[in-house]
């Protein structure tokens, strides 16, 4: 498979919210604003494009029997990163995010693409994989935020976009409306993908 495939896949075919069903914990939790989405988005992003980088230049090197703790170490290194980096420059949306930027070393996308990609690949096409599914994850929760969003404040990233005739549902930004709109989004691309074969 080429780069740009490597690349695609993680967007649509094997989007990781909507089609492999992986990291719905942080998705369903931190999904009340689009800044919080698309925040932890790129947090993801970020450890899932060094950890694969990594992974994948030491995979040779790397003796099987401790290759699940060498991935752990090498994961939790990127987290401890962007967690000081977030820390030091963006304190609002670190303090939003909270514990789940932490447990993004045990997010099984993050170690689902060591073990099952980024070790088995070359370096270009972790890379290639690392940004197609954190792209996917990213937009995931932008789409899923964006709906919590709007129906539960009327406002998109602090916009008034439907408040002046629409009395916000405060259920879609508490946890029922993330397992609502998760499900709702997941019928309905389902449906379009359904409608399209």
């Amino acid at each position: 498979m080429g780069v740009g495939s490597e690349f695609k896949k993680g967007i649509i075919r094997e989007n990781p919210t909507f089609k492999l069903l992986l990291g719905l914990c942080p998705t369903l939790a931190v999904t009340t604003s689009v800044k919080n989405g698309i925040g932890m988005g790129l947090a993801t992003t970020f450890v899932l494009l060094g950890a694969n980088f990594v992974i994948s230049v030491l995979r040779n090197f790397i003796p099987d029997k401790i290759r699940i703790p060498a991935f752990i170490v090498i994961i939790s290194t990127f987290v401890t990163l962007i967690d000081l980096l977030l820390a030091a420059y963006l304190p609002a949306l670190h303090e939003a995010l909270g514990i789940f930027i932490p447990l993004i070393v045990v997010n099984c996308i993050i170690m689902g693409r060591a073990e099952a990609f980024a070790s088995r690949s070359p370096v270009v096409h972790s890379i290639a994989d690392a940004l197609g599914m954190g792209i996917g994850f990213t937009l995931s929760l932008s789409l899923i935020s964006a709906v919590r969003e709007l129906f539960g404040t009327g406002q998109l990233l602090g916009l008034d976009v439907i408040n002046a005739f629409y009395e916000p549902a405060v259920i879609m930004i508490l946890p029922p409306g993330a397992f609502l709109t998760m499900g709702l989004l997941l019928g309905l691309l389902n449906y379009i993908s359904g409608r399209k074969r």
